[in-house]
């Protein structure tokens, strides 16, 4: 199974979208201390939306839907209803 996902910092009100076959090891990698990633400087990170899928294709293809939305306001409206 396949998870494309979604974190939030809450200290610097960033939202991150990814996709990984273990969600659980990458919330992990995101908020270890030597983590050397774009995401360390943002740390720490909260799981704010998870969805799974049977395929990699398939959590790549909506992953890249969910970083093409425009407005960070489009995509906390879609956590919040569930839509997503």
């Amino acid at each position: 199974m396949f998870w494309t996902y979604i974190i939030y910092s809450e200290k610097f009100d960033k939202y991150y979208i990814g996709y990984s076959i273990d969600i659980e090891g990458r919330m992990a990698a995101h908020n270890h201390p030597k983590n050397k990633g774009y995401t360390k400087k943002l740390q720490p990170w909260r799981l704010v939306y998870s969805k799974s899928f049977e395929n990699k294709h398939e959590a790549m293809k909506y992953e890249k839907y969910l970083k093409s939305l425009k407005s960070k306001i489009a995509l906390i409206e879609l956590i919040n209803n569930d839509k997503l």
